[in-house]
């Protein structure tokens, strides 16, 4: 055989060795119907390919977060759905990480910019049924959901280097053609990549309730989940946890509980929840291995019930509304303004401050804000009662100031359950109790200029504060409606550097919660600028859209929108060194002028 004959037999066979490694399952072939799969959004919920409505072509994108070949490709998906959107193609981006989390896929979407859909296949039924093996292996498939193509994006980025650019535009040419009714010229091809690992199985382990499991569930969980909270059931017990075992297994595996929002990029988050990877699989082994008990004697000590009904303790003062108000059982309801019946004859200094609705069921949401004079829209905003947020407990020797004069105004964001129904809310305080040091200071990164078009997935609306001096910052918290899809927070220091402080990828309209540093810990000089990015999504695919076709403004209700980025900080060079009376939040004594610096 001559050389060249044995060369010629190589190619031949490392082609087709590529092709069967990255080409497919024998059982999926290209022209057939692909029988409907599921997967996850990054709302944690199962969708499919038709709640993206019809669209003329699907080009699924099969991801995962550490692959090289998916990172250098991003760019040019990106690029690719920007061009084909409107002309019916569908971009998805398929993660197939075992563990990879939701949040943390959501985010690689948002540094990469890209306006489609990421999605999470966390049974590999996606992989089955279209039967790739490979990222970033992609699939085209055309309305009647008839896989049209399966194979690399391009030419260009190889395993083993980079050309300068693309000889073959497989992806492209492929969805051409499928748009255009055409027969796809090129089928198939075969891809580098990185080899998909499917979902590792559930591994029967000799794990017992007592001795394994009921010690996480203490750390972890029954803070929340025990007798006086909200949370929908108590995991007090073993016969809590084995009753609540198969929704405890999903939750703890797609990452979603213990519930936070902020990427794990954020290092300096200090009220972060998370499990460790072993302490997840220690709960799931326990519940598929069908969730034994061990000896209950030994098991440790649940969490006593909570002890009072406010996070607080019993606070030294206690404003409720007037009267009820009348809940419907069903509709929409304006938002409602209520003025708490007390005036503050002084300047009151508190601690702590926590909202109890009398009817969480109704009450989704609520502002307080002091009121001085009678016009509603100058009252400035201290706090607010979200879904997942916590009580104000400040810091000892800091305090936060109701001016004298105000009266609290409540703006309230009520839901209607099918029953009619009434809610009282009433708003606790803590007065400071040692040498007051420094005043709680904040201010809302916001704008309203904004006009979110109709059916656009990731629409952008910015804004930004500048620090009037040297600050110490304790945390943000970020408000927006049913479109809210994500926000980040960037500090732009005076010399030009620029810091991604905070992270939201994927923002949940119903846990809404705030994020902290440790205390004296983050600081931000003078001139800093607090950069808020926020993206809006008004494309059909949200399912919480109220309507996709709306051109949407600012407005107060969900069917609106508002973007708000809260930023909390102290000034360094205040000194305040007052002392305040514990039984009713004022001032002893008047300060010396030079203990206002920094006012």
């Amino acid at each position: 055989m001559s050389r060249r004959w044995t060369l010629c037999v190589l190619v031949a066979a490392i082609l087709t060795s590529a092709g069967a490694v990255c080409g497919a399952d024998d059982s999926v072939k290209v022209g057939e119907r692909v029988a409907d799969f599921t997967f996850k959004d990054i709302r944690y919920l199962e969708r499919n390919l038709g709640e993206f409505g019809e669209r003329k072509a699907y080009v699924i994108v099969f991801t995962n977060l550490d692959c090289p070949l998916v990172k250098r490709y991003l760019p040019k998906l990106r690029d690719l759905d920007a061009k084909y959107r409107d002309q019916g193609a569908q971009f998805i981006a398929m993660n197939v990480g075992p563990t990879d989390s939701i949040m943390e896929m959501a985010y690689q979407a948002l540094k990469a910019d890209c306006h489609f859909a990421f999605c999470k296949d966390f049974d590999g039924e996606v992989v089955r049924a279209l039967g790739v093996q490979r990222t970033p292996q992609v699939c085209v498939l055309d309305a009647d959901r008839k896989l049209r193509y399966r194979g690399r994006i391009d030419n260009q980025y190889r395993v083993g280097g980079v050309s300068e650019a693309a000889v073959s535009e497989d992806l492209q040419n492929a969805l051409e053609d499928v748009l255009a009714g055409r027969d796809v010229q090129v089928a198939e091809t075969p891809c580098d990549g990185c080899k998909i690992t499917p979902a590792p199985a559930v591994e029967s382990k000799n794990l017992t309730y007592s001795h394994d499991v009921a010690p996480l569930l203490k750390q972890h969980c029954q803070e929340c989940h025990r007798g006086n909270t909200t949370a929908p059931f108590t995991l007090s017990s073993y016969e809590d946890a084995k009753g609540n075992g198969a929704m405890i297994a999903e939750v703890v595996r797609e990452q979603r509980m213990p519930p936070c929002y902020a990427s794990e990029e954020n290092t300096e988050i200090v009220n972060r929840q998370a499990l460790s990877v072993k302490d997840r699989d220690t709960i799931i082994s326990w519940v598929h291995s069908g969730m034994a008990a061990g000896d209950l004697d030994k098991a440790p000590e649940p969490l006593p019930p909570a002890d009072s009904k406010w996070q607080i303790g019993e606070p030294d003062l206690v404003l409720t509304m007037s009267k009820p108000i009348k809940i419907p059982a069903q509709g929409v309801i304006a938002y409602k303004y209520v003025i708490l019946p007390h005036q503050f004859t002084e300047d009151t200094w508190v601690s702590d401050i926590e909202i109890l609705p009398g009817n969480r069921d109704v009450v989704h949401h609520l502002n307080m804000a002091a009121l001085v004079g009678s016009k509603i829209s100058d009252a400035q905003f201290i706090t607010g009662y979200v879904p997942g947020g916590e009580a104000m407990m400040l810091d000892p020797h800091h305090g936060f100031r109701i001016p004298k004069g105000a009266r609290l105004v409540l703006q309230i964001h009520y839901v209607t359950t099918g029953e009619e129904t009434t809610d009282q809310t009433s708003v606790g305080f803590n007065f400071v109790k040692d040498r007051l040091q420094k005043e709680i200071q904040h201010f809302r990164v916001t704008t309203g200029k904004f006009a979110i078009e109709p059916n656009h997935p990731h629409y952008l609306v910015e804004a930004e504060r500048t620090l009037a001096g040297d600050a110490t910052g304790i945390g943000m918290f970020s408000h927006m409606h049913l479109r809210g899809k994500d926000m980040l927070f960037n500090a732009i220091y005076p010399d030009g550097k620029e810091e991604t402080i905070l992270a939201i990828p994927n923002y949940n309209f119903d846990w809404q919660m705030n994020y902290r540093w440790a205390p004296k810990t983050k600081k931000f000089p003078k001139g800093t600028k607090i950069h808020c990015l926020a993206h809006f999504d008004n494309s059909k695919f949200n399912p919480y859209n109220p309507d996709p076709n709306a051109t949407v403004k600012e407005g107060d209700q969900t069917y609106e929108e508002m973007m708000f980025g809260f930023f909390f900080y102290t000034l360094d060079d205040e000194q305040l060194d007052l002392e305040i009376d514990p039984k009713t939040g004022h001032v002893v004594g008047q300060p010396k002028p030079e203990q206002q610096a920094g006012k």
